[in-house]
């Protein structure tokens, strides 16, 4: 009985030494929870609908929401605005 015991108390010991050894430090955890919180605020600004504004080459703006073909400038317009103001003074 004393046997089987050390056995069951050494295989526990064991585990806990390997797991804790095999851990991922602070650094590590703030850096995957950056990495989360930046891949989850990219893929929140692509789920917001968006408008393409654009000048084709007869000179007529579009508004689509549809992107425009490669290789054409383009401006994105929220859908729904932004809460606040924001300021843009390179638009004209």
């Amino acid at each position: 009985m004393r046997v089987a015991l050390a056995i069951l108390l050494g295989l526990a010991t064991g585990a806990a030494v390997a797991w804790w050894a095999s851990r991922d430090g602070h650094d590590a955890r703030q850096a995957r929870a950056a990495r989360a919180e930046a891949a989850a605020a990219a893929d929140y600004e692509d789920a917001r609908p968006v408008l393409y504004r654009w000048t084709d080459a007869a000179g007529v703006v579009q508004v689509t929401d549809a992107p425009p073909p490669s290789g054409q400038r383009f401006e994105k317009v929220d859908l729904q605005p932004r809460d606040g103001i924001e300021v843009d003074g390179g638009r004209r």
